[in-house]
């Protein structure tokens, strides 16, 4: 992998001519960055995709190629990509449902918008796994069909899709109303009774952890549970059946079910598995009398739920305030505080409660003001990055908390030049701030100059584009990796040296590029082929082009 060509294929300042020019000795790493690139020309998507045929697929879904430019004989994959996308030529669909292999007809499967005699095919095939594909993402209709399927595979996906009718849903989790399954991976594949080692030695087995059956299908009809609890369609009434469940993975999901019924939260309260009700301490479907009744739950991950409970009480907030580790962070209660409650959460004798009320960006600048001269350290570490401190008031807060608050006055979108040199050159040297000084917009040569020296933040300033071209330019030549990518894509690298590291045109078709010298650019000989095959727009044929 050449890390200059890599990093200069994502540079948003490289000149069209050298695009053009990395083309024919890229890589597929280099591939995927010139994939990316939002200034690509779609005949240059055309001779990349000729190149690395692994890049078609990237430039299929942005919209570089499209069905004229794509040979789905010679290049399946990316016709799927368009397809996908439905962009594709709808005789592709008929085409891959019949193509003997099962990964493509899978992959055809999970594509939206398929014909309806291709959805028959699908529904249809031999493959239990391109049957369960098209269940996971095909119509309601389909899916209601696919319901019934023999096999517990096919169910498990229709209970995934959110297509999929409430009333099938339903009958999937209670098995009423439809008949039983008659076969499943499990008993496909090992004779019954067969619990499967999570442990398992056999290289080409593919049954998942734990996956057993007696005869009944247990694990699959398990999972089958699981994701229609996971499914937002399921109905609440199907699904309260699994608060007494013994899997505590069920009781979870059906903890945080946004549509939970307040008699089912009062039973899961109770729950004996502190994960079960911290789901449920968390979910904006309870009401406050039982938030407060959770509130006496000694369970610190239930406490930090209710914490983060977009309808916990401010009162309660403010005693778990001082109770559960919180950290910095915006809680979606304070968030949502009114004008009022701002004012008064500001007034807190708690500094906890004014660290997270600090934690917001949106404050009136008053409040705001009040809490960057705070005595508590906490409250000015989360106020720092607040946009509209001055620059006095951010060197005071400095002045008064050191090193406590230094990372994040630097993070302050609004700091200006001066002050993030001033950072960068404080003694004791603070390594957060470094990386937050080098991703900053206003960082100087020098601040920038300075972060070079901290082993992570060097990657960041290396692609600042603040730095000086001529620093950018000798970091191609580091050790780390990671710095030569961030070095040529910085924009701020001279466009003579683009020129001189990417290989001349000459000479370079059919290579796949090696690092080349600073002086002179050579591509070494390709290791691997691709192929991709282009359509030739008015020929009505294709051409096939080799790298390699």
């Amino acid at each position: 992998m050449n890390h200059v060509l890599c990093g200069l294929a994502a540079n948003t300042a490289l000149p069209v001519e050298l695009v053009d020019r990395l083309i024919p000795v890229a890589d597929a790493d280099i591939a995927e960055n010139l994939a990316g690139r939002a200034d690509l020309r779609h005949e240059q998507a055309v001779a990349l995709a000729s190149r690395i045929g692994e890049s078609a697929v990237l430039l299929a879904r942005r919209g570089l190629l499209t069905a004229a430019d794509i040979d789905p004989v010679a290049s399946p994959d990316a016709a799927l990509a368009l397809l996908d996308e439905g962009a594709g030529d709808p005789e592709w669909a008929r085409r891959f449902a019949a193509d003997p292999d099962a990964e493509r007809r899978a992959k055809l499967a999970a594509c939206l918008g398929l014909p309806p005699a291709v959805r028959e095919t699908l529904a249809a095939d031999p493959d239990v796994r391109v049957v369960a594909e098209l269940a996971a993402w095909t119509t309601a209709d389909t899916a209601a069909r696919l319901a019934r399927h023999r096999h517990a595979e096919v169910r498990r996906a229709v209970a995934a899709n959110e297509a999929t009718p409430p009333a099938v849903l339903a009958m999937l989790v209670t098995g009423e109303g439809l008949p039983p399954a008659e076969r499943c991976l499990v008993c496909d594949r090992e004779e019954t009774p067969f619990l499967h080692d999570p442990r398992c030695p056999r290289p080409d087995c593919e049954l998942r952890s734990g996956a057993s059956c007696t005869g009944s299908h247990e694990s699959t009809v398990l999972e089958t549970a699981e994701l229609a609890l996971r499914n937002p369609a399921t109905p609440a009434e199907a699904v309260v059946r699994f608060a007494d469940h013994p899997s505590t993975v069920l009781r979870c999901l059906l903890a945080v079910r946004p549509d939970l019924p307040p008699e089912t939260a009062v039973r899961l309260a109770g729950d004996p598995v502190p994960g079960v009700r911290a789901g449920l301490a968390g979910n904006p479907a309870i009401d406050g009398a039982l938030i407060r009744a959770l509130e006496a739950d000694r369970g610190p991950d239930v406490r930090r739920g209710l914490a983060h409970n977009p309808r916990v009480p401010l009162d309660v907030l403010s005693r778990l305030a001082g109770a559960v580790r919180i950290g910095p962070t915006l809680l979606p209660r304070i968030a949502a505080a009114s004008p009022l409650e701002v004012r008064e959460l500001s007034r807190s004798p708690n500094p906890a409660v004014r660290m997270l009320l600090a934690e917001r960006r949106d404050l009136p600048a008053e409040i705001r003001d009040v809490l960057a001269d705070d005595p508590d350290a906490k409250v000015v570490k989360s106020i720092a990055p607040h946009p509209g401190l001055s620059e006095a008031q951010l060197r005071r807060m400095v002045e008064r908390h050191g090193v406590r608050v230094l990372a994040r006055v630097a993070a302050n979108p609004d700091a200006p030049p001066a002050l993030l040199e001033d950072l960068a050159a404080h003694v004791p040297p603070v390594r957060k701030a470094f990386r937050e000084i080098a991703r900053h917009r206003n960082a100087t040569g020098p601040a920038l100059l300075a972060c070079l020296a901290d082993e992570q933040a060097r990657p960041i300033a290396a692609g600042h584009p603040s730095l000086p071209p001529s620093v950018v330019a000798e970091l191609l030549s580091a050790d780390d990796r990671q710095v030569v990518e961030a070095a040529a894509a910085n924009p701020s690298l001279p466009p003579a040296v683009m020129s001189e590291v990417v290989p001349e045109p000459r000479g370079t078709q059919g290579r796949r590029g090696a690092p080349p010298g600073r002086a002179t650019a050579q591509a070494s000989p390709m290791t691997r082929t691709s192929t991709v095959c282009l359509r030739v727009p008015g020929s009505g044929t294709s051409t096939t082009r080799r790298s390699g």
